[in-house]
């Protein structure tokens, strides 16, 4: 007889219908078997459990890249509701603006590395600290800015002049007063001199600069000579000094200059003396030496290409992005009287003067035009009378200095009046870095033939309808925070300045050359 097999012993133990004996035997068979059977069921229910953790891990890693996008998003709506949540966030530090713009982890050695490549995508900058103080600081001591008295309050603050709140209480809000300086226009040497020790891609160690400042005050070493009867030798001993001690230095050789840029606080045309038998400026920028190093420069000769244009100095230096964005909602809504307004001075020295011609235009329409007579009133750092004249009104003649720009024009656009040009070079090869659009998109260009002829001013801005007026006007504000000079330290939130483009684009050309 043959044993009997596994299942059969098993299902004689369970008996035929499933009822279990109760027999001692038979009920240990049964509970051992029971066993089997939960062993099984609790086997699978653990590989359930661990496939769902497995899922949910995946899930997890690969929304884990989406997650500052989706935090972004929801930080931007929540502070979109929330004006205070808002203005909290501009005031954080740039780089931190930055990496979270553009969804980017900071690096975990380098966590400035991506805020340096995005603020300073050209490189960094090294100051020349070690600079003899007769190139500078000595030249401060002297306060010589132009043919005037020496003006040492023109050069306080940091370049910007005295404070301008008391005089203004009555014009601007007093809350904006404390960002107005009474300004000089040439005294750039000392306003860049002091950005750039606080500027954000300023770097300490010169082996890792890109471009190289020298903060030789140029300007200020020429207005102590222009104006007086210097021999072209005298004129030009100044700039030979510099020349020999900067020459000597190791990061000037080993590029010659072309890495190397200053600031002049005057046009190039002071700089660029062509003949020794001329009477006035040095010959600084055509110097052997200087050919190759960069400077930026009031007005430019545009053949130059190692010559950047800057706006002129105006009153206007904020110190936080809510200065700036007030100061352009509060030119945007000031209520205009004139249609236009001249500011300027006759020339009686100069033939056919267009000034004169201007003024007289300007007088014969009283009624829709402003004068203000700087023979009269004194309009070089800016006044309350030039101000308000430029608040007042819609339009601005700016014709040509006595080179082809002139600082009215930056004080015209910063008060939100719209220029009125004669001679396209005004603005047409030198300032397009600060201005944007056409040239028409936020001016008017009248030729000055036609105004010779007789062709009325007054009768062109009228065909301006006030729609066109104030989408002209935007324009104009857009542009503000590129034609100011904030405060040293200042921060501006997303705003740049017109030392940060300028800046940046001398060291654009610098990599790219």
């Amino acid at each position: 007889m043959l044993p009997s097999s596994k299942s059969s012993l098993k299902v004689k133990a369970v008996g035929m219908h499933g009822n279990h004996p109760k027999s001692p035997t038979n009920t240990t068979a049964a509970i051992f078997d029971f066993r089997i059977v939960s062993f099984n069921q609790f086997a699978w229910a653990f590989l359930i459990v661990l496939f769902h953790i497995g899922f949910i891990v995946l899930v997890l890693t690969t929304t884990a890249s989406r997650a500052p996008t989706l935090l972004t998003t929801a930080a931007q709506l929540y502070s979109a509701t929330h004006p205070q949540v808002q203005q909290q966030q501009q005031h954080e530090v740039p780089g931190k603006q930055v990496i979270q713009q553009l969804h980017a982890p900071p690096s975990v050695h380098h966590p400035d590395d991506v805020v340096d490549h995005v603020q300073c995508r050209y490189g960094k900058v090294y100051v020349y600290d070690d600079l003899p103080p007769i190139f500078n600081k000595k030249l401060l001591e002297g306060c010589r800015i132009d043919h005037r008295e020496p003006q040492c309050v023109a050069l306080s603050n940091s370049g910007f002049g005295a404070e301008a709140a008391a005089d203004l209480a009555r014009i601007v809000p007093p809350e904006l007063s404390r960002a107005w300086y009474w300004t000089h226009m040439f005294a750039g040497d000392v306003i860049f001199h002091n950005r750039i020790l606080n500027y954000k891609c300023r770097t300490m160690e010169p082996k890792s600069a890109a471009a190289f400042y020298v903060p030789f005050y140029a300007g200020l070493a020429a207005s102590n000579i222009l104006f007086s009867g210097y021999t072209a030798k005298e004129r030009d001993a100044p700039f030979y000094t510099f020349l020999e001690w900067i020459k000597d230095q190791y990061y000037w050789k080993r590029s010659n200059g072309s890495d190397h840029f200053l600031a002049l606080s005057r046009t190039s045309w002071d700089f660029k003396r062509a003949r020794d038998d001329e009477p006035w400026g040095t010959s600084f920028l055509l110097m052997p030496l200087m050919r190759k190093m960069f400077s930026l420069t009031l007005e430019r000769s545009r053949q130059d290409p190692t010559e950047v244009s800057v706006p002129y100095p105006t009153g206007f230096h904020p110190n936080t992005f809510w200065e700036i964005e007030q100061w352009q909602e509060f030119v945007r809504s000031r209520k205009r009287s004139s249609l236009f307004t001249f500011v300027g001075g006759k020339r009686g020295f100069t033939k056919n003067d267009f000034r004169a011609l201007l003024m007289d235009h300007c007088n014969n329409e009283s009624d829709s035009c402003k004068a203000v007579d700087c023979a009269r009133t004194a309009c070089l750092d800016g006044s309350t009378m030039v101000l308000e004249a430029f608040l007042d009104s819609d339009f601005c003649l700016q014709p040509r200095g006595d080179s082809l720009t002139r600082r009215s024009i930056f004080d015209c656009m910063l008060a939100g009046s719209i220029p009125v040009f004669f001679w396209k070079e005004t603005v047409v090869g030198q300032y397009e870095l600060f201005m944007s659009g056409e040239l028409e998109s936020f001016s008017v260009f009248i030729h000055r033939n036609k105004v010779r002829n007789g062709t009325s001013i007054r009768k062109i801005l009228e065909g301006y309808t006030g729609e066109d007026i104030k989408r002209m006007r935007e324009k104009v504000i857009d542009m503000i925070p590129r034609i100011s000079y904030g405060f040293p330290g200042g921060e501006l939130g997303n705003h740049r300045d017109a030392f940060d483009a300028a800046v940046e684009e001398v060291l654009r050309r610098i990599v790219s050359n």
